[in-house]
């Protein structure tokens, strides 16, 4: 979907009066936001908000800039893994993965409740092993849908080598 179909979209939802008021701008900026680029044949629309966007990522190749976005509206992003063969004999290390992560993450929690308060460091430790479990679960999970766990071999023996050849060892 194009990014003035969206807002096209969204505008059948949230007045554009509304949002020319919100933001500053002129009814007929958002108006132009939500039809074609003018370099589509009988476009006339304006570059919007959501192609700048994706202009800055493709320029930054940073994905913080998306993070924010998600964790802004309550949500986060979770990149998706490349499959290309499937390899299920390592759909029992790929799962152990998984509960290695949660109990890590239970780990942390743990540790940072002991004392019967969560510090800002305590915070920030427990959402990035969230991060990480989230991430380690939505990659096994797409694996499964495409019955391919060939990236998260790779990723487990990169791993391994970087630790020293100890598959047990944690970053």
């Amino acid at each position: 979907m194009e990014s003035h179909e969206v807002l096209r979209g969204v505008f059948q939802q949230c007045s554009p009066k509304q949002v020319a008021s919100d933001l500053g701008l002129s009814l007929s900026m958002i108006y132009k936001w939500a039809e074609p680029p003018e370099a589509s044949v009988g476009g006339s629309g304006s570059t919007n908000p959501l192609d700048r966007i994706d202009a800055l990522l493709r320029c930054t190749n940073d994905r913080r800039l998306v993070q924010w976005i998600c964790q802004r509206a309550g949500g986060f992003f979770i990149l998706n893994p490349k499959t290309d063969l499937p390899h299920p004999e390592f759909l029992i290390p790929a799962t152990n993965q998984i509960v290695q992560e949660f109990a890590d993450l239970l780990a942390v929690v743990a540790a940072a409740a002991s004392d019967n308060q969560i510090t800002q460091k305590e915070s920030q430790d427990i959402r990035a092993r969230w991060e990480e479990l989230k991430s380690v679960t939505e990659s096994f999970v797409a694996c499964c849908e495409q019955g391919n766990f060939r990236p998260l071999k790779e990723k487990h023996a990169a791993r391994s080598a970087t630790l020293g050849g100890e598959p047990g060892l944690k970053r």
